[in-house]
């Protein structure tokens, strides 16, 4: 089966084509933002970071390192969550949308690196 092709996306970017299937990637829905405007065709909230690390690691750069680890430890637990977006994900063009402003250093990245097997 060939990997899937994952694009990241802001959620304040306009939607384009070449998106493909959005997936909102996020645990909250991103402030300022409608759902007609956002257009996200699936909103897979159980993949995000747990809250406890999301307001631990606060998007503090120093804490990067450490946030990676321990999501991806959330994540080897989270087999459903992980499986629905494996399925979603099968072969086709996809776009993660995230609301981090920080587009070097948020969860969308060690998500998309989880799933393709590699441990940026």
């Amino acid at each position: 089966m060939a990997k899937p092709k994952i694009a990241l996306k802001r959620v304040y970017e306009p939607p384009s084509d070449d998106d493909g299937l959005r997936i909102l990637v996020e645990r909250l829905w991103p402030r300022g933002v409608s759902k007609a405007k956002a257009k996200i065709d699936h909103w897979v909230k159980g993949i995000a970071p747990s809250p406890g690390l999301r307001v631990w690691y606060r998007h503090e750069i120093e804490k990067w390192p450490e946030f990676k680890k321990r999501y991806r430890a959330e994540l080897k637990k989270n087999a459903e969550a992980v499986d629905e977006l494996r399925a979603l994900c099968a072969a086709k063009k996809v776009s993660f949308i995230f609301a981090a402003k920080d587009e070097d250093h948020n969860s969308a990245i060690v998500l998309r690196g989880f799933l393709l097997g590699k441990a940026k």
